[in-house]
This record gives structure tokens, sequence and C-alpha cells, in this order.
């Protein structure tokens, strides 16, 4: 049986999206090794970029000098990707940004040099596919972002790739991971109308279906499938290398999968574990709403985020429009969910609330659970008037006297509890939609404090605060100040590890609290790795 089709793993290049392309030298070489023992045709080996500013590993530039020095087996042809954008942004001429990003093809070990582009981009990369091919590469298109597309543009911008007459490959790519089969036959037909050339795949898994997409575009007739080790690539990774070897092994022996099987349990398992790409209900919530998988990938990567933030980012991003394509602004406010983009404004509604009063601040940190019982015990005793962080439920509502809400991800994963509470509510309106107003005050009384997030800034004054990160400790901070409390205790105020952003935005939003004028004394009565005075829910009055 002869090989009807070209496999291509992208694993150092797409892959690199975790791991800013720094693979270690020791997974390098037993990946070369082991595409190479299972007969796989080609392999991109990274990117191809212009020198940026920050650290970036070296599969995003795979320099011929890196090349030179990296020991490629023989079997597999090799190549980069290059995004069209480098070349078209690069402020030189085509000719002059190949010329410095590619030496002749006699002179590389590469033999392949595929081109990313958006489909608005199409018509200014025909100079650059023909460029490449005059220094002598194979060349490959990659449509991006094929999905959704009319079949009359698709064909369409086949038809003008065609005219170029230098193209090897024609790819289109389910960047956002969310086709169905019948998608993937209609995008294949409308290129085959008018492209008799090689047809390429790029799956995305966001729904689990890169390898189905990926079997049915063979049937349909595509012949170059794009594949990685464990699908290894941005977001929710790609169609995996090792079971599409496996299917492929049951009809011939053309390839043998074995060793990248020994690859993947020794090198790869254990990176995907550590990393986390793969499918996921929030990948699969992505793809459904057509949001570019980065945005989930910021998202889930680090831990940065809990899970209620995730879920109502996600349902935020969804009601937006042009997010197939990222931007790290429309991700901000993503995750700060504010409203409207309205001046800060309020009543004064709040001054001297609480003079001469302590004021607790209730907030969800796992130690409200364990010490549930004795922080309702200091409640019924002590009588402070307690502000609760969104809604708390792990103590008893009674005990509550107010709840504070600065429109967060809490609020939009809560937002129907809010209308039975029947407890006074502290917001900040304007940052809500009218629809949400009125969620808040069909059985509460609100009183509304503004509330502004300004860098480097905590200033209070009668009807709004200032403050420098999207916290809602910060807004409590500021009622209880401008309400005139003489003391502030706060409970489930845990901290989070050093490293994560919300320890250090916290710590320093808490440094400017500090700094200050005539703020109420600030005591913690549960753990906490803030820097606040530290105290014990079981001290004796």
């Amino acid at each position: 049986m002869q090989k009807s089709i070209k496999i291509l793993d992208c694993t150092l290049r797409d892959g690199g999206y975790y791991n800013n392309w720094d693979f270690d030298e020791e997974v390098v070489s037993s990946y070369l090794h082991a595409v190479a023992e299972s007969q796989i045709d080609f392999v991109e080996l990274g990117l191809r970029n212009f020198t940026k500013l920050g650290f970036f590993g070296a599969f995003h530039y795979t320099t011929e000098d890196y090349l030179n020095r990296l020991g490629l087996p023989e079997g597999p042809s090799y190549g980069v990707m290059v995004d069209a954008k480098t070349i078209l942004q690069s402020g030189k001429s085509v000719d002059d940004a190949i010329d410095e990003l590619f030496v002749n093809a006699s002179a590389s070990k590469l033999n392949l040099v595929r081109i990313a582009a958006h489909f608005h981009e199409v018509e200014a990369c025909g100079a650059i596919a023909c460029k490449l091919k005059e220094k002598g590469y194979l060349v490959g298109f990659n449509l991006m972002q094929a999905g959704g597309k009319s079949s009359a543009l698709i064909t369409e911008k086949a038809m003008f790739i065609k005219s170029w007459n230098c193209i090897d490959a024609l790819y289109f790519a389910d960047s956002l991971g969310n086709m169905e089969h019948d998608e993937v036959c209609r995008i294949i037909k409308a290129i085959q109308s008018v492209w008799q050339g090689d047809i390429g795949i790029h799956t995305h898994n966001n729904m689990g279906k890169a390898l189905d997409n990926t079997l049915t575009a063979r049937t349909a007739g595509a012949t170059w499938l794009d594949v990685t080790i464990t699908g290894m690539g941005r977001g929710a990774g790609n169609a995996q290398t090792e079971s599409l070897l496996a299917v492929l092994s049951k009809e011939s022996d053309l390839y043998q999968p074995a060793t990248i099987y020994e690859l993947v349990i020794k090198h790869f398992a254990p990176m995907q574990k550590e990393c986390g790409w793969g499918s996921n209900l929030p990948y699969f919530l992505g793809a459904q709403n057509d949001i570019h998988p980065t945005y989930i990938q910021n998202l889930l990567t680090g831990g940065e985020y809990g899970d209620d933030e995730i879920v109502a980012a996600i349902d935020y991003l969804s009601k937006l429009e042009g997010t197939t394509s990222y931007n790290g602004d429309v991700l901000k406010s993503a995750i700060s969910f504010s409203g409207t983009n309205c001046i800060a404004a309020g009543t004064d509604v709040l001054v001297d609330l609480f003079a001469d009063k302590e004021v607790l601040v209730l907030a969800n940190g796992p130690s409200t659970r364990k010490y549930a019982k004795e922080i309702e015990a200091y409640i019924s005793s002590r009588k402070p008037v307690v502000l609760s962080l969104n809604i708390v439920t792990e103590i008893d509502s009674s005990l509550i006297d107010y709840y504070c809400v600065s429109h967060n991800a809490k609020f939009i994963s809560q937002g129907k509890l809010y209308s039975n509470l029947n407890k006074p509510i502290i917001a900040p309106l304007h940052r809500f939609s009218s629809n949400e107003r009125s969620l808040l005050l069909r059985s509460n009384d609100v009183l509304d404090f503004g509330f502004e997030v300004v860098s480097d800034q905590f200033n209070v004054v009668d009807d709004f605060c200032q403050v420098p990160y999207e916290i809602t400790v910060a807004y409590a901070l500021a009622i209880a100040k401008v309400a005139n409390a003489n003391a502030i205790t706060m409970v489930g105020v845990d901290g989070y590890s050093s490293g994560d952003h919300r320890q250090m935005d916290m710590i320093d939003m808490l440094n400017m609290y500090m700094t200050s004028q005539s703020i109420p004394e600030l005591t913690a009565l549960t753990p906490t790795t803030y820097p606040i005075t530290q105290k014990s829910i079981y001290a004796p009055k």
C-alpha cells in the first residue's frame, strides 16, 4: 500500500505555546529520533521570527545557526512556520524580510516553510509565497480560522492562492476547535472546486473532535494531516500523533508508532499533566461560543483564577463580538466584569453609617468554612457590623448585616441569589447593566457607593472610592472608612501562593490602604498570608 497522505508533526511549534518554545534538550533529542523512526513525513520544528523583546526558547526562532547545531535524524523533511504578519508588519519590503529570515533552501536543513495567514491577509501574501519558492522551499499556506467562512469566500481565496502557482499544500485550520464533520467536508469541497493540489488540515481539540475531524478530512480528500504528540498545542491542543498513528497502523505498516508511544509515556504525558493542555469543559464552552482558545488558555494557566471567575469570564466573553481573535485588554475586561465605562459616581448614604462600630469583613476563603462556628459565636457575642463580600454561604445569613459587591465573577455566578437576600446591598450601580440593577433592586435596599479602579490610588470620598485593583476587599475597606468604623476585623482572607498575581495585587492594595489617612485598625481573626495584624478567632474578649 502506497502512502496517499503526508503526516506533519508540529509539536515543537504548536506545543511551544505552553512552554515558551523552551524544550529540554533530552526531550528534543528523544522526540526527533521517535518521529524519524515512526516514518512521519514532515516535522515542523518551530517558528521563524525576527528578534523580539522577552525570552523565547530556541523553537520560537528556529535559526539556521541553531539548526546547524541540532542533530536532525534522516528520514523526515523538516520545516518551520512563519506568520504572515511577521513579514507584513516588519517595516521591511517582502524581499528584504524574507532574505533576512531565510537562506536559500540549498544552504538549509529545512525543506518546507508554511505561511499562516488570516483570510484578510491572503491577497498580501503572494509575494511572500513566491519569494520562498524562489529560494527553493516547498511552500505550504495555512488559512487560519476557516470555520464559519462562506463557501464562496473560501473558493475565492483558494482561487487567488492558485494564481500564485507556487503553493505545494493548501491548508485550512480549525483554529477555534469547533468544526463539525459536515463543516470539514464543506470547506474541502469549496477548496477542491478550484484547487487541484494537495489539501491539508490543522485541527484543534476544544470540543474533543480533532482526531475525528482529521480522519474525516482524509476521507474527503485532504492529504496533509497535522498532529502533535499528546495533542500538545495552543489551547486545548491538536489531533494526537499517537492516536492517528494507532489508527493508520491498523491499515498498513507504513507508519511505526511504537517509539512514539514510548515518547508519550516517558516525556510528554508528564509534561501534559504539568501544563494542562487537552480538551476540557472551559475549552468546549469557548469553542461553542466562538471564543479564541488563547482566552481560555490564559484563564486556566497557572491556577490564578477561581472556578467561578473562569465560568463567569467565559459567559462574559460569549456575549461580546470579535472574540474569535485574542485581545489581552478584552480578557482584562472579562475578568473585571465591569458592565459600563461611565464615570464612577454614587451617593453619600454611607457617611458615618457605622460610626464608632467594629466592622467584620466576611470573605469566602477556606478558613471561613473551617472556623464557621467560631465566627458565628464571635458575631453573636461582639455584635459587629457584618459586611459580607458577595454571598458567603458558610455563615448563617441572619448574622449578616450588609452584602457588598463590586461587580465581579462572584456576582456573575451568584447573580440570581441576590434577588432573595432581603438584606441591604452596597454596590456601585454605575458598573451594572440595567438588567443587573433590576435584579439587585428586586427585593433589596441598595446603597449606591461608587467604585473605580485607578492604578496606584487608594482614595475614599463621600460617594465613591478609587482603588488600585479590581478587588472586592478594597471596596469593603473603602466602605468601612467612609462609614467611619473604628475597627475592621476580617475573616476568610486566607491569601494565595506567593507567586500568584492575586496575592501580589492584594498586598500592594493593603500597603496603599495602610498609608492612607484616618484609617480604622485592621485585624485578621483567621489565618492569613497577608500583611495584616493577626489575632485569633478563639482569643477571649
